[in-house]
Order: C-alpha cells, then structure tokens, then sequence
C-alpha cells in the first residue's frame, strides 16, 4: 500500500464516515454455490453518501504489469491526502465477459476493503428458517414513513443492533422502493 506523506485529515475522516457505514446488503443470489452476496453497486449504496460527507472519495482504475491487470484503488481525502492499495485482476477467462467479471469482483473488494465495509447477512438463520421473526408493526411503520435513503439509512442504524434479522429485510424491502 502507498500513502501520502500524512494521513492525519483522511484518516479522521474515514473515522467518521466509518461510524456512518452500516453495511452492505447482500441482495444479489450467486446461483452456482446457492448464496447471496453484496453486489457492487450495493456496496457502493452503502458508503457513497458517507464518504462524501466527510470529503472522501474512492478512485478505481487499473494498470497492465507483466502479470496481468491489477486494479488500482486510491482512497482520497479533500486534503489531498490519499492512500492507495493494488489488487491484481483474476479472470476466468481472456475474454471481454471474463475480464469484465473479474474486474468487478475486484472493485468490489477493493472497495470493501479501502473503507472498511461489511457485508450484512442473517448467520444463515434465515435460509433455515430457525429463530425467523417477524418486524413489529412499530418497525413496519417507521420503515414506510422514511422519505429518503439517508433517513431510512439513519432508522436502519438505530435499529440495526436491537433487532438486525427482521430489519434488514424490511431496509432492503423499502430502499428498493426508494431507489
């Protein structure tokens, strides 16, 4: 990883996006091993407003080495304060669909991992339908009242610790409604 001679700025503000993040929804299905994951954009949905807020941006490109493509990922702050980390590029295969492929797969974790980002699941309770709760009915109103993705995001946080397995569905349920 390469950094700027200081990070003073970036890393505060990383701080405090990061204690804005929740988390990515895994709500894309992966139908070869029967799972479902967080898909780029919905990694994205997860961090773009927090970092902004707090003047960070991520910055993906790549570069062809001897070995292949490797993706570049750089961290920036206003400050002009950056860090940068290099993730090669694997492919299944040469072709345009195996290079594209690859390339979001490692944006995604690239991205995931310059700022910290989880993905949120349910511990696999949910696929065995053991422990399922249903959202209260004060949830369910709260939810449908939120205008907004950052409201929703905000109610989400609150919400998140107290009773994640039935409020995730319902966030995922409701931003979809909302995008």
């Amino acid at each position: 990883m390469n950094q700027s001679e200081s990070i003073a700025a970036l890393a505060g503000a990383l701080s405090k996006a990061q204690g804005q993040i929740t988390g990515a929804l895994k709500d894309s299905a992966n139908p070869f091993f029967k799972s479902k994951y967080a898909d780029l954009a919905a990694c994205w949905d997860a961090c773009r407003a927090q970092l902004a807020a707090n003047g960070l941006a991520v910055i993906q490109t790549t570069e062809v080495t001897e070995a292949g493509a490797v993706l570049v990922t750089t961290l920036a702050h206003s400050s002009g304060e950056w860090v940068r980390g290099y993730l090669p590029v694997l492919t299944k295969d040469a072709g345009p669909q195996g290079q594209g492929s690859g390339l979001t797969y490692a944006r995604r974790y690239a991205l995931a991992a310059i700022v910290g980002l989880a993905q949120i699941d349910d511990d696999g309770e949910a696929a065995q339908a053991r422990g399922k709760k249903e959202p209260t009915p004060d949830i369910a109103k709260k939810v449908a009242a939120c205008q907004s993705v950052a409201e929703l995001t905000a109610l989400f946080q609150s919400l998140h610790e107290a009773d994640r397995q039935s409020s995730t569905a319902l966030f995922a349920a409701r931003k979809k409604e909302l995008a």
